[in-house]
């Protein structure tokens, strides 16, 4: 008998994987002690009890300090409120609330198909992504950010497009990269939800300049463009484009031009291959393709920003299941987005070995964003691809349907009734006023079966020379 092939099987097994991923979080790759809720908390405090500005605090013992546009620092203002480790239970459970959610959306169906075992072994093994814990140890928000843009791809897929926009336009306001999902509503025809977001993102920062005005005035007249405020570009941590740039020119700066060129041609991947999958109604892989042009275009995209691939590897795994190949390779990519491994290259980065493994996350953001499977027709897809166009209408009274005795027939009306409801069982509604019981020539076909460390740290105390 298998391991798992009975309750108690299961119990004992998922009591074994939490106890090795708690051991493994707690001692391999460091705690990050809530630097960046620190960060926050700290700002706040400085801003509503002694009278400074969010922008020039700094973290006692480093050069860090606030780097969000100023709406972040008023949705954080409640954290005025409570000490330090007050504010930190409390992110841990927006985190915690936001990763819900977003399971709910990316593997809602499959989780419920396996109960409670398949949500437990899904937590264990999604706790030992780096990305996902580094946002928990950090105290980061990126995981409430998922959250809010994939409540508008829920949204556009459910037919409840009247409140599309209003997440992207928050995570937006909060935070300047998923603007270009802004972008993305465009590419899809949805000006209406474009039109929100922007709304909700013009408003959110008008409303942080009446509340803050001289410290939102410094954030977009300076703040902004100063990339320095956040980190070195050439820190191990910052896999994006710009990373790699800068790793291979330090001790010089990195080449604009270079860049330049680099983003438009991961521009134009995203575009032709965004709109193929909006072109096959496939919503979430065009959402997914965004989150990777994202990290690979920001300026900086710390490890922990990469919580924008979960949608990525959601859909990698969910194909896998249908084809082995791609299950291979998304537990590989998995495997080396728990490792760690970019920080084996923490001190020196140089030689093609540098250039390879310190870029590793890079790597597999651009192997994604060239080879995702979107935009074909997936028997995996979320229940929320569901419309009601995809449903049949019922034969209309006024022209029922006549089902002469011949013997090709039976044929031809399986296969129209595959192409016209495959999945969603008859058209008759018996919910309906009428008959219940069609008879004679408005009786329906049969319905058939269908087949169908400090070093793994971001931000550092003491950050290397």
């Amino acid at each position: 008998m298998r391991l798992t092939g009975t309750d108690r099987g299961r119990l004992l097994f998922v009591l074994a994987l939490a106890t090795a991923v708690a051991v493994f979080t707690a001692t391999v790759p460091l705690l990050r002690d809530w630097f960046d809720l620190r960060v926050y908390h700290g700002a706040v405090d400085a801003w509503i009890h002694h009278g400074g500005s969010v922008y020039d605090y700094r973290v006692p013992g480093t050069e860090y300090g606030f780097t969000y546009p100023p709406f972040a620092a008023v949705i954080m203002l409640p954290m005025a409120l409570f000490g330090l480790h007050a504010a930190i239970a409390v992110g841990l459970l927006l985190n915690l609330a936001a990763t819900a959610f977003v399971l709910h959306v990316l593997a809602g169906e499959k989780l419920r198909r396996h109960g409670w075992f398949g949500l437990a072994v899904t937590v264990c093994l999604l706790a030992l992504l780096e990305p996902v814990r580094d946002t928990f140890s950090f105290g980061q928000v990126n995981l409430v950010l998922l959250a809010l843009v994939l409540g508008d791809a829920w949204l556009l897929s459910t037919g409840r497009a009247r409140w599309a926009g209003v997440g992207i336009g928050l995570a937006a306001a909060i935070k300047l990269t998923p603007a270009i999902f802004i972008v993305l509503l465009l590419l899809a025809r949805r000006p209406r939800a474009a039109g929100t977001a922007v709304g909700v993102a013009a408003t959110a920062t008008a409303l942080a300049a009446w509340v803050m005005p001289d410290a939102s005035r410094f954030y977009w007249t300076e703040a902004v463009w100063d990339t320095t405020r956040i980190g070195r570009l050439d820190y191990v941590s910052n896999q994006s484009l710009q990373g790699v740039l800068a790793r291979l020119a330090d001790p010089a700066e990195p080449s604009r031009a270079a860049w330049a060129l680099a983003a438009l041609a991961v521009l134009g991947v995203w575009v032709w291959r965004a709109r193929r999958a909006l072109a096959a109604d496939d919503v979430l892989g065009a959402f997914a393709l965004t989150g990777l042009a994202a990290c690979l275009l920001s300026p900086i995209t710390w490890v922990h920003h990469l919580v924008w691939l979960l949608p990525s590897l959601a859909i990698l795994f969910g194909e896998g299941l249908r084809r082995r190949r791609l299950l291979w390779i998304a537990g590989g990519l998995y495997v080396l987005l728990c490792s760690s491994v970019v920080w084996l290259w923490f001190d020196d980065a140089s030689g093609i070995d540098g250039f390879v493994g310190s870029n590793t996350y890079v790597w597999i953001t651009l192997g994604l964003l060239l080879g995702l499977p979107v935009g074909q027709a997936r028997v995996n897809r979320p229940p929320w691809r569901r419309r009601t166009s995809d449903t049949a209408p019922a034969p209309s009274p006024a022209a029922p349907a006549r089902v002469p005795a011949s013997a090709s027939q039976p044929t031809e009306l399986s296969s129209a009734a595959m192409a016209a409801g495959t999945a969603v069982g008859p058209a008759v509604d018996t919910r309906r006023g009428g008959r219940s019981e069609p008879t004679g020539s408005t009786r329906p076909a049969a319905p058939k079966p269908q087949s169908s460390s400090e070093r793994a740290s971001s931000y550092t105390a003491k950050p290397p020379a």
